[in-house]
């Protein structure tokens, strides 16, 4: 069985379940298999869009994030489906407590998708068998098509996932590189989006061997040190661990939305941008956490979109002090072209018992007041643990509640118990 595991290195499995939430919904109701079946939003708005298909509805060029009477014409026959996001968080746990059954390294990435290090599960059998033995489970279990890549890093892991779907295993070593992903366009690359793909084009960039193998300080003048970090991925070189903690790590918390029809209202903007400060500070005190940056989008009807943010002295979370500067943002930046998409994105994410608020004075006054409240906190902490009281916010172990309507992210929140 050793034979099979490296002496010094890691054996790590990137398992990505296929066309996630169409198959909850064939394995739902099983009448839908075999047909083209899209997840999308309210078919009545101009808003919908292809959250995800079928493998199906793929095959008449039905394509995620495709608006929805494109879709149509490419396939009349399309069966559409609005998302049911309590029947997907379920299929995702229990995809996950399968995967927990071969090891305790788990690294959720999103709803469908995660790293397992499988290093330490010799007695499980070996990777090819725990891939083949979790592919099979999670199809019995929970009638559940997934793809899953075995390699010695999480970056090779991916990028082997993705190379035999749906229902496939790839296994992608280091000295199979030069085969296997040195021939591929830069854009195929995971990492790499159309933006960065066309200014490696620019270089003379444009397969992964040419990644691979391209000059370190043309690369970091062209990209940063981001350039140089994609040449180590091109090269198999990925550094990062499995961490069942990265659940908890946030970077930024922002929602967006379309709107139903091009406005330049004012009035109609700030109430929309209103709402979205709403929704960000109800998801920043779910994850106890503050913003130190404000971020606006505008996006208008020729699909142009432009982003402003502002630098805060003070972390923020509450919805007023949100649209204070969010409102600010879109009143000094807005152009007065129709706005067709707004967003508000609280970044620059701190923890809230590690946020250190910088008086002024203006805020002297008011944070002094409050100095007895805090010290009396202070010392139930001390006395009780620090999870006995809160300020104002909810305990970051509360269960998040979902809006299965609006709230299409995918991000890691469903994770979180």
């Amino acid at each position: 069985m050793n034979s099979h595991y490296p002496k010094n290195g890691r054996v790590i499995l990137h398992v990505d379940m296929n066309s996630f939430y169409a198959s909850v919904e064939m394995a739902f109701d099983p009448t839908l298999k075999g047909k083209p079946l899209a997840i999308a939003g309210n078919p009545e708005e101009r808003r919908g869009i292809i959250v995800t298909c079928s493998y199906e509805a793929r095959s008449f060029g039905v394509k995620t994030t495709m608006p929805l009477w494109e879709a149509r014409k490419l396939c009349p026959k399309l069966i559409i489906m609005p998302p049911n996001f309590d029947r997907y968080r379920a299929a995702s746990k229990g995809m996950f407590d399968i995967l927990r059954q071969y090891s305790d390294l788990v690294e959720p990435v999103s709803i469908d998708e995660g790293y397992v290090d499988i290093t330490d599960s010799r007695e499980k059998g070996t990777p090819l068998q725990i891939a083949s033995h979790i592919q099979s489970q999670i199809k019995g279990q929970l009638d559940l098509p997934c793809s899953i890549g075995v390699a010695p890093n999480k970056f090779l892991a991916k990028t082997a996932s993705d190379m035999k779907k749906p229902m496939g295993i790839t296994v992608l070593r280091k000295r199979d590189i030069p085969l296997k992903l040195w021939p591929l366009p830069v854009i195929e690359m995971h990492g790499i989006g159309q933006k960065t793909a066309e200014k490696l084009h620019s270089f003379g960039i444009h397969t992964c061997h040419d990644l691979a193998h391209a000059n370190d300080v043309q690369l970091k003048s062209l990209l940063g040190i981001n350039g140089l970090r994609l040449k180590e991925r091109a090269n198999g070189i990925d550094r990062r661990h499995v961490n069942p903690d990265s659940i908890y790590d946030y970077k930024s918390v922002g929602n967006s939305t379309t709107l139903p029809k091009d406005t330049t209202n004012q009035h109609e903007l700030l109430t929309i941008v209103e709402k979205l400060c709403a929704k960000v500070s109800s998801r920043l005190q779910q994850k106890d956490v503050l913003g130190m940056t404000i971020q606006l989008m505008i996006r208008d009807k020729f699909r142009k979109t432009i982003t402003r943010s502002k630098k805060l002295e003070n972390p923020i979370y509450k919805k007023e002090d949100l649209y204070h500067y969010a409102k600010e943002l879109l009143l000094k930046h807005w152009d007065g072209d129709p706005v067709r998409l707004l967003g508000v994105t609280a970044q620059d994410i701190v923890e809230k018992s590690e946020a250190t608020e910088q008086l002024d004075l203006f805020s002297y006054k008011k944070a002094a007041e409050k100095e007895p409240l805090y010290k009396v906190v202070s010392q139930l902490q001390d006395k009780f643990g620090k999870d006995s009281i809160s300020q104002g916010m909810k305990a970051k172990n509360k269960k998040k509640s979902f809006d299965s309507k609006q709230d299409t992210s995918f991000n890691k929140d469903f994770l979180r118990e």
